[in-house]
């Protein structure tokens, strides 16, 4: 087997010391710290390899991989070092089973590589649509359809607002409603192509932040202090006799809708352009993309297809992304039903997920694929690591050192989803495929949970080999209310690197 060399760095020595997983020895760790010594040897830490080469930081500085501001997604240049340290080429086809803003799959299209991915969130399938057809819009119809939007004013008696869900309520200015809604209006009811209207809905998705009260901030949507909600919440404290909230942000002078949608529409004009530019001719590959989660789609492809695998699961951090993205999601007409539904769909990632144990044995059953359930679900179940993480958990829950308790069902549903997926790759990689995927270590309760060493543990015992795991020089740190109570412990964020034998 061909040695990997993507980055020249050291393997991992250092000598770990009592505690490391189990803040003050309060739980039993010693499968995990047996784990790590087995690891260990092929765990490296990386000098040129960091945060923003795994993140959206590099990519939104990309042509075409900035058309998404999708800051859970990693960079266009990690994507095309493991194409080429896996030795995939034109005509192979590569997997991202949580395809996101589409990054593995755009790189593949650009070197000829066909590639299969899925998604749940809406947002993916605009994004997608968009820059596959790079090579394919009417430059022409672009340069007429920014003069028309230069020309747009919003008419004085158009008093629509724009959709809202109850975590999006009062996010834009009056003004601001009224405009999103005459351009979307005006979008769906102009002469122009398909392809030029999906791209100015994209361009509308990439705005709303912007314009709005609005900004991401990990697992939740940070507000203004001149939003209605801000207002309401700081009047109902003062006659509650509370103190005020202590509210940091301040957005300045909000643009207008039209301002930033053509600074957009700009921007990826240039981009095509150049790609254009830079592209003698259009590579020959093929995007298969299906809205929808990889745990009930993946089930359902042909074994043995699969040339690789790309890919970053969500992590296992309470990250809703249903509120992180709540303005775009609203925005598409996803109501709040729905949104509850599409957050219960997601891999389990907060304290809100419930186990899907249930929903996967019918689908399964559905396809005539009860024994592989079975075999799946016995591997997550005697999985050594896991069972210690999950006693280690409840110890802590009793000890009142856990916040929320949904955070024990949670874990457990992770990783459990995940060994569904690792296995479902598995059948489907061809004999030396070798699998990539970006994740986080985290910690709850003073308890660490090394995602990437249990992740590959439990792909050992589907049969992958383990090759390597990447580390940052830079790890994170913790939550400050975990540094408070017991101390700061470094953590991993790695690509676990396993071959098919």
């Amino acid at each position: 087997m061909m040695q990997l060399s993507l980055f020249d760095i050291p393997h991992i020595k250092e000598k770990r010391q009592s505690g490391i997983f189990s803040a003050d020895d309060f739980g039993v760790q010693t499968v995990r710290l047996n784990l790590e010594k087995k690891l260990i040897d092929i765990t490296v830490i990386s000098n040129d390899f960091n945060r923003k080469t795994v993140s959206y930081q590099l990519s939104k500085n990309d042509c075409l991989h900035r058309w998404l501001k999708y800051k859970e997604g990693f960079s266009a240049d990690l994507v095309k070092r493991l194409l080429s340290e896996f030795d995939i080429n034109s005509g192979d086809t590569v997997l991202d089973p949580f395809i996101g803003s589409g990054t593995t799959a755009l790189v593949c299209m650009m070197h000829g590589i066909n590639s299969i991915g899925f998604d749940i969130l809406p947002m993916s399938k605009i994004s997608i649509d968009a820059k596959q057809s790079v090579f394919d819009y009417d430059i022409a119809e672009l340069k007429q359809l920014i003069i028309a939007m230069e020309n747009l004013s919003v008419p004085d008696d158009h008093a629509s607002t724009t959709d809202c869900i109850t975590i999006t309520e009062g996010a834009y200015p009056k003004k601001t409603e009224r405009e999103i809604s005459f351009f979307t209006k005006w979008n769906m009811n102009s002469d122009f192509s398909d392809k030029a209207k999906n791209l100015i809905t994209l361009c509308i998705l990439n705005s709303l932040e912007k314009v709005s009260y609005t900004s991401k901030d990990g697992q939740f949507l940070r507000w203004d202090h001149r939003s209605k909600k801000m207002l309401q919440a700081a009047e109902y404290r003062k006659k509650s006799g509370k103190n005020p909230l202590v509210i940091r942000l301040d957005k300045g002078e909000l643009p207008t809708l039209k301002k930033v949608l053509l600074d957009e529409l700009k921007s990826v004009f240039s981009d095509i352009l150049l790609i254009r530019k830079d592209t003698s001719h259009p590579p020959v590959s093929d995007i298969t993309f299906v809205e929808g989660s990889a745990l009930f789609e993946l089930p359902k492809l042909k074994d043995k297809t699969i040339n690789g695998v790309i890919t970053s699961p969500p992590y296992c951090n309470r990250y809703d992304y249903t509120r992180t993205y709540a303005l775009e999601l609203a925005y598409l007409g996803i109501t709040d039903a729905k949104i509850k539904q599409l957050r219960q769909d997601l891999l389990s990632c907060t304290v809100e997920n419930k186990p899907k144990l249930e929903y996967l044995h019918n689908h399964y059953a559905s396809l005539g694929k009860q024994h592989d359930f079975e075999k799946i679900l016995k591997i997550v179940q005697s999985n050594r690591a896991l069972e210690e993480v999950n006693g280690a958990l409840t110890e802590r829950n009793t000890n009142g050192d856990i916040n929320n308790k949904g955070v024990l069902r949670m874990v457990n549903g992770y990783f459990t989803e995940l060994t569904f997926i690792y296995a479902e790759i598995y059948r489907l990689c061809k004999p030396g495929a070798k699998v990539a995927f970006v994740n986080d270590n985290v910690r709850y309760g003073g308890e660490v949970i090394p995602v990437d060493f249990i992740s590959t543990d439990l792909a050992e015992q589907i049969g992958f080999k383990p090759v390597k795991i990447y580390s940052l020089m830079q790890q994170k740190g913790n939550s400050s209310q975990q540094m408070a109570k017991f101390g700061r412990v470094p953590l991993r964020k790695s690509i676990t690197i396993w071959e098919k034998s």
